[in-house]
C-alpha cells in the first residue's frame, strides 16, 4: 500500500459535504470515482479536515 498526499480545493455547491453519503453528492466519493478512472485502483481516501453541505474548499497554505 502507498500513500499519496493530495492537496485541493473545490466548489461544495453543489454537494453535501467531504464525507461519502449514500445516493448523495459528496466530495469525497467524487475524487475516489476519479482516481478510479485514471489508475483503476479502488482507494480509500481519509480527509484532514471536512466541510459541510454547500462548503467550498480553498487552499491558503504556502506549504507544498
Amino acid at each position: 500500500m502507498r500513500n499519496i498526499k493530495l492537496t485541493i480545493e473545490y466548489d461544495g455547491k453543489c454537494y453535501n459535504g467531504w464525507q461519502k453519503q449514500p445516493d448523495k453528492p459528496n466530495i469525497q466519493g467524487e475524487i475516489e470515482k476519479a482516481i478510479f478512472n485514471i489508475t483503476k485502483e479502488e482507494v480509500d481516501l481519509i480527509g484532514s479536515g471536512r466541510t459541510d453541505a454547500g462548503v467550498h474548499a480553498l487552499r491558503t497554505s504556502s506549504e507544498f
